[in-house]
């Protein structure tokens, strides 16, 4: 009795190793890891997720490529890694940016008003633009989608972000 609630505690205690640990796994069999030490969230503070990504069954068909993060009219956006603006502009009435990086993914943010141009390089976590309202079915005051894709598949970005669990060592008897 006494080892299975060893067992159990130490199940109990564990601990998230910092984002440098970690590989990233937002990629099709076959291709290079991406290291989750390479990526950041959008968006500073707590991560809201108000909808989630849901993969199309064809590449035609309905989905949601990207996920959807709440946050506040004019929230700073950060890129999510290391690249190079591609776009910052308007697409359909809505402001774009979107940037190119290492391994062959793109990121995409919208709504967000771009202090960045294309062709410009960016770091993890620096400014690119500022969070607009309007986006369609937001349950917030502002929400932004993101979107990454390698080539033409898009994947779940909050894979950039995954974190390995570790369980800890039971200290004591």
């Amino acid at each position: 009795m006494r080892a299975a609630v060893s067992v159990v505690l130490a199940a109990l205690t564990l601990a998230v190793l910092a984002p440098g640990s970690s590989t990233a796994e937002p990629r099709p069999a076959g291709a290079s890891p991406v290291p989750a030490a390479s990526w950041t969230a959008p968006l500073g503070g707590e991560l809201a997720v108000t909808r989630s990504f849901q993969p199309p069954a064809h590449p035609y068909g309905p989905g949601h490529r990207g996920v959807d993060l709440g946050g506040a009219p004019g929230a700073a956006v950060l890129a999510a890694g290391d690249g190079v603006v591609v776009f910052a502009g308007m697409v359909a009435g809505r402001p774009v940016v979107s940037v190119e990086h290492a391994g062959g993914l793109r990121t995409t943010y919208e709504p967000v008003a771009p202090s960045v141009a294309a062709g410009q390089r960016v770091t993890r976590g620096a400014p690119i633009g500022t969070l607009a309202a309007g986006h369609a079915g937001c349950p917030v005051s502002a929400c932004l989608h993101w979107g990454v894709r390698r080539g033409e598949d898009y994947l779940d970005p909050l894979q950039l972000l995954a974190v390995r669990v570790r369980l800890l060592p039971l200290r004591g008897p």
